[in-house]
């Protein structure tokens, strides 16, 4: 399996990514190991997830909420 996450940094962005290990992958970024974006913006707070069985369909889901407006991404996580 593999996630497609949104994590709240200290500033309150959104930060859109994947993985195969969503507990491993919020460790890596809350302990400022993560991607270059994360890093200067602890803490961090995981606000959405979705499971995806393929890396394809991680990736393009990916890219999907990337392309979203901040508002959409909330609507997202608020199941709006």
């Amino acid at each position: 399996m593999f996630f497609v996450y949104i994590i709240q940094c200290n500033d309150r962005t959104l930060y859109t990514g994947i993985t195969n290990d969503i507990e491993k992958r919020l460790k890596v970024h809350s302990s400022g190991k993560g991607a270059k974006y994360t890093r200067r913006r602890l803490p961090i707070k995981l606000l959405y997830k979705e499971e995806h069985r393929t890396k394809s369909d991680a990736l393009k889901r990916e890219l999907e909420i990337k392309g979203m407006s901040r508002k959409e991404k909330i609507g997202l996580i608020f199941g709006e």
